[in-house]
């Protein structure tokens, strides 16, 4: 970063962002179409066929599974049990842990708030953008606002929500200056704000570049592009939050850095779309963006198919009663829930074939082990995925934990 002498917008073009989205004239486009169609197809087959009941305990998951991956992306590695904890007020008594744990907790809480529709129509817009950099940044401890600048070793304390008023460099590539940061969010939410459905599937990987090209904010702009890619897709797509692409992009961190550096190039000749920056690269990193979502959602649908999810919850629930930590018949009243998605409470002893008062001791140990929700005393029971079992319900969803 350079020292703020250069807040003024020095006149750059709009048009070195361009192109903004993959051409109709380019040769790949029917490619990423058919991607993007094979996308939905499987998101909307993966979202129907699981009861309303386990679609919001998972979606909950998913929340600290995109929470956790996307602070590895960072290179902050808290686990989800850690995460769990935070969301408890159940924090570590190392201070750098305790950190990452209100990182985390900042990260889903802001999560919670887009998938409950609070960036409905507003994820590409500078009104959406900055309100989740603001709502991230205030929820953070001090120190996590604090950014070195390398160049002076100088501290710099960031605002949550504000563009940033100094130049900066990532890697080779310089953003655009400070002053001229409006014009160019401006043209970006007019680019991405209404489009079809289609268009709007392929136009996630390339907002998610251009922001980061951009680069509005003095830091958190990845977490911001990577939230803002999970409400476009939340959005066009109807996901129901209960897969993300930050697993995906975690596990393959090597190729998505390499692929967003490779979109900061410029056009290579006459082949290369009529942009300033290479249409090619941006196609790529589109192709890579599509096939890594739908390696997530076909990941998701083998981890939770209903009779092999069934079948673990079940062998867990007979383990747990045979060390006295559940009450007997406590597997029907989650065969009925993963059947169901939810079961009144009034239907319990019915389900169970016990007294009403034993009913109430079945409920009361699941709800304390953490597997059964509800909204109140009287409200119908739901299952919940705690990070803490997701080693034996969902093997595989995130590393199990050594320590």
């Amino acid at each position: 970063m350079e020292p703020d002498n250069s807040a003024a917008d020095r006149g750059e073009s709009i048009a070195l962002m361009e192109p903004l989205i993959v051409s109709e004239g380019s040769k790949r486009r029917t490619e990423l179409a058919d991607l993007a169609l094979e996308l939905a197809a499987k998101s909307a087959g993966f979202r129907r066929s699981l009861p309303d009941g386990v679609l919001a305990a998972l979606a909950s998951l998913v929340r600290a599974m995109n929470c956790y991956y996307s602070n590895l992306i960072e290179g902050h590695d808290t686990h989800p049990i850690d995460i769990e904890r935070a969301l408890r007020n159940d924090y570590s008594a190392d201070a750098g842990k305790r950190t990452l744990q209100l990182e985390a907790k900042a990260h889903i809480t802001v999560q919670k708030w887009i998938d409950d529709g609070g960036l409905r129509s507003r994820a590409t817009t500078v009104d959406g953008l900055t309100e989740v950099h603001r709502r991230f940044g205030e929820l953070l401890p001090d120190d996590l606002l604090q950014v070195d600048d390398p160049e002076s070793g100088e501290k710099i304390t960031m605002a949550p929500g504000a563009l940033r008023a100094r130049d900066v460099k990532i890697g080779h590539h310089i953003p655009v200056s400070p002053g001229a940061l409006p014009r160019f969010l401006e043209r970006f939410e007019t680019a991405y704000a209404r489009l079809g459905k289609t268009d709007s599937i392929l136009a996630a990987a390339s907002a998610h570049h251009r922001l980061l090209w951009i680069h509005p904010f003095l830091d958190g702009n990845g977490r911001v592009a990577r939230l803002m890619s999970h409400a476009m897709l939340l959005e066009c797509l109807d996901t129901r939050a209960i897969w993300s692409i930050a697993r995906g992009l975690a596990r393959n961190e090597a190729a998505y850095k390499s692929q967003l550096m490779a979109c900061d190039a410029l056009r290579r000749g006459d082949l290369d779309g009529r942009g300033h920056l290479s249409e090619e690269a941006l196609v790529e990193f589109s192709r890579f963006f599509l096939i890594t979502c739908i390696d997530q959602v076909d990941f998701m649908e083998r981890l939770v198919q209903p009779n092999r999810l069934r079948d673990r919850i079940l062998i867990w629930t007979e383990e747990e009663i045979r060390a006295d930590a559940l009450s007997p018949r406590s597997g029907a009243v989650l065969e009925a829930i993963l059947y169901r998605g939810e079961l009144p409470r009034g239907e319990v002893a019915r389900t169970t074939g016990t007294s009403e008062r034993q009913a109430r001791r079945v409920t009361a140990a699941l709800i304390e082990r953490g597997v059964l929700v509800s909204e109140s005393p009287r409200a119908p029971l739901r299952l919940a995925f705690p990070a803490r079992l997701a080693a034996r319900w969902m093997p595989g969803l995130f590393p199990e934990r050594t320590t």
